[in-house]
């Protein structure tokens, strides 16, 4: 019943069968990795931030004492750690970052150095602020920041892929990305090679409209999705073949050819 499975044709749809359903599991188990590898990534963020505030100076390492120096970005075990850093908000040197969207609003985040006692400059993400009328370009009014010394607890966040030079708009420095090795040359102390974003200032000055900018969590159930997604069409392609075999094998018997009618005698 079912050696037509040895015809060419048959045996060209199971090594195709093969090759596609291969593929589809090779693309599932590779989706598989990129869950693990996100969900371990969103458990370190949340260790990190679980964890007791330290001194700056013991997390990051110390930038050199040239003006316009960086320090080396931090280590993938201390990013998002909890940081605390006492000092002097530089509000003369503040810097927006554009293009940030926030619950589907567009806005911008607000990044002001703080200087520290030993000279060095820290930039602390202070949060997010709506733009003008949902403009991208239209800068807000931006709330100084708190004047005196503070004391800053925040997370510490490593230096953000694909940042360009810095853009001037209206006079006042503007960025898409956030570096500390882009910013260094606008200021006149070193720089840490890392940023804090900001969860509380000490003391509070109270009404601060800046929203607290949230650590970057990986979608993971957009690759567990696609894990089922690849590893499901594998196994419909064989429930295909099968159907397939299974009508051709169940199929009547076809009529065979009419015989040719016999040439007539030739005639005598």
């Amino acid at each position: 019943m079912y050696r037509f499975l040895l015809s060419p044709r048959w045996l060209g749809y199971a090594a195709l069968t093969v090759l596609a359903s291969a593929l589809m599991v090779l693309a599932g188990v590779w989706q598989y990795e990129r869950y693990a590898q996100r969900t371990a990534s969103n458990a370190r963020v949340a260790a990190a931030e679980a964890t007791v505030p330290a001194p700056v100076a013991a997390v990051l390492p110390v930038p050199g004492a040239a003006a316009g120096a960086v320090g080396a970005a931090p280590p993938a075990a201390r990013q998002w750690a909890r940081v605390t850093a006492t000092g002097r908000y530089d509000a003369a040197h503040q810097v927006l970052v554009r293009g940030r969207n926030r619950d589907g609003a567009r806005g911008f985040e607000v990044l002001t150095p703080l200087r520290l006692p030993g000279g060095a400059g820290l930039l602390v993400d202070r949060g997010w602020i709506a733009a003008v009328g949902g403009d991208a370009r239209a800068r807000p009014a931006v709330p100084p920041p708190p004047p005196g010394e503070v004391t800053v607890v925040g997370r510490v966040a490593p230096p953000e892929s694909g940042a360009g030079p810095v853009d001037r708009v209206d006079g006042r420095p503007e960025v898409r990305r956030i570096s500390p090795a882009h910013l260094a040359p606008l200021l006149p102390y070193p720089t840490f090679g890392a940023y804090l974003l900001r969860d509380a200032d000490s003391p509070d000055p109270g009404g601060d409209p800046l929203a607290a900018v949230e650590s970057p969590r990986q979608r993971t159930w957009q690759n567990a999705g696609y894990v089922v997604q690849w590893w499901l069409f594998a196994v419909m392609t064989w429930v295909g073949f099968v159907w397939l075999v299974r009508r051709e094998a169940h199929a009547p018997p076809r009529p065979a050819p009419p015989s040719p009618a016999p040439a007539p005698a030739p005639a005598r």
